[in-house]
């Protein structure tokens, strides 16, 4: 009998071997998908379609790659044509809702609701009509500031929003900027009244659990050019004057999420405008005014990044600055994959260990502590 005790021995081990071995390739499954997850949980792309189909990409980028935030537009701007997302409250709840139904993590639902010249839910096509920041700041009432603002966050979250890319905190220094002063964007030139005005706005969302943004950091009020277009360089009118609005907003706890602007400023940074710039994102916003919530980057396809440098370094150098959500609007340029792309550069970047995994954590705790104020029970 004795003599069977090794051939016991050697069985007790292959298989105490292979239940390690497959243990580990557990382990390495789950940190796979948790990493996945995360990254995922970073991207925000808009998407065609006013109903929901399982041949649309999003479905894909929602189910396989763990999207976290997507973008509705009313207009597409490639195809330049009226049919997008939006059509009618209906069609807009209904598409909101099957999004939501594709996903075990809720998705942040965005749109750029501003009012006046920038507002995706027009009249034509039933939606409340609205008023620009610089009516508001020239009505300069509170009232009716908080009256506007509780109309949009209304209707956002009747339609099942959860996330507004507005207030606007430019100040609007240069009324002839033609993509803020000239389009009525901004509240006023006073940064006390665009506080003012900004956490009416911001409190009126928050009472129906919309998150809302301040942009665009760290100001383009003062540019001469549309970020749209190409680099704006700001670095001759840009002043201090400018951080103002965050400052007071961020230090009164009123600042949810931050969009950052595609404007350089050689003073800042010699290399990289503001969205891809450390000094910037990092050094100003994070550390100088205090700022760990979440900083959501303005569109990557806009001519200021798309033309000037390739996805891999944007992608790279926005995550390096501490930018927590990539946007891709698909609405300059449309590139249905987008989601996967970014998703397989972001993979790449930690494999060579240009960006860290501590990184990734940092954005994703980020995401979902604002999540799980609004979103998850």
């Amino acid at each position: 009998m004795n003599r069977h005790i090794p051939l016991l021995l050697l069985l007790v081990l292959i298989l105490a071997g292979e239940a390690c071995s497959q243990d580990k390739s557990a382990e390495t499954t789950e940190e796979k998908i948790s990493l996945d997850q995360k990254i995922g949980q970073m991207l925000n792309v808009g998407f065609r379609g006013t109903a929901l189909s399982d041949t649309n990409h999003i479905v894909r980028d929602i189910q396989h790659y763990h999207l976290g935030s997507v973008t509705l537009f009313d207009y597409d701007v490639p195809r330049d044509t009226a049919l997008r997302n939006i059509r009618s409250p209906q069609q807009l709840k209904t598409l909101i809702s099957d999004l939501q139904a594709r996903t075990e993590t809720p998705l942040f639902v965005a749109v750029d609701q501003e009012g006046g010249n920038v507002a995706r839910l027009k009249p034509e096509h039933g939606f409340p009509a609205s008023v620009s920041a610089q009516y508001l700041g020239e009505t300069d009432d509170t009232d009716s500031t908080r009256y506007y603002a509780r109309r949009t966050a209304r209707t956002l979250s009747e339609l099942g929003f959860n996330l507004n890319f507005a207030p606007v905190v430019d100040l609007n220094i240069n009324p002839d900027n033609p993509v803020i002063g000239r389009i009525e964007r901004s509240f006023s030139a006073d940064p006390q009244a665009v506080v003012k005005h900004a956490s009416v706005y911001i409190e009126a969302h928050r009472n129906f659990d919309i998150a809302t943004t301040l942009k665009h950091f760290p100001g383009h009020g003062s540019s001469k050019k549309d970020s749209h277009l190409g680099v704006v360089d700001v670095t001759e009118t840009w002043s201090e004057q400018e951080l103002i609005p965050y400052r007071r907003l961020i230090h009164s706890g009123r600042a949810d999420i931050i969009m950052t602007a595609h404007i350089f400023n050689a003073e800042w940074d010699t290399a990289y405008p503001a969205t891809l710039s450390k000094p910037v994102i990092t050094g100003m916003l994070r550390d100088s005014l205090g700022f760990d919530g979440v900083v959501v980057s303005d569109d990557l396809m806009m001519g200021a990044i798309r033309k000037e440098y390739g996805l891999k370094t944007a992608v790279k150098q926005a995550l390096l600055a501490g930018v927590d959500i990539l946007t891709f609007g698909n609405n300059a340029i449309y590139d249905p994959e987008i989601v996967p792309e970014t998703h397989n550069i972001i993979r790449e970047l930690i494999d060579e260990g240009t960006l860290s995994r501590q990184r990734i954590d940092e954005s994703y705790r980020r995401i979902m502590e604002l999540k799980k104020q609004l979103l998850i029970p």
